[in-house]
């Protein structure tokens, strides 16, 4: 437990941006999970347009600290490549 004044502050400030950090993972996971679903229906122009909505998202999340830049790249780019295979 916190006994100085600056380490509840402290405590208070984690607790807010956990707060925060949680919220925007589980944005980018529906956004995600939007795209795996589009994959897995088969049809192509709706996972292309999921996928070109989930990766302003993931790199947002990147930019902000929830992820790191390379993990929000490479989810994206394994996407892409996931929505490029897929027969029209």
């Amino acid at each position: 437990m916190a006994n100085t004044t600056s380490a509840k502050k402290a405590t208070r400030k984690i607790a807010a941006r956990t707060a925060v950090n949680k919220s925007r993972r589980s944005r980018v996971r529906n956004f995600i999970r939007k795209v795996e679903e589009a994959i897995a229906s088969g049809d192509q122009t709706q996972a292309a347009a999921a996928l070109k909505a989930a990766q302003p998202e993931l790199m947002r999340a990147a930019t902000r600290g929830v992820f790191h830049s390379n993990t929000a790249s490479r989810k994206v780019s394994r996407l892409a490549s996931r929505v490029k295979t897929m027969t029209v």
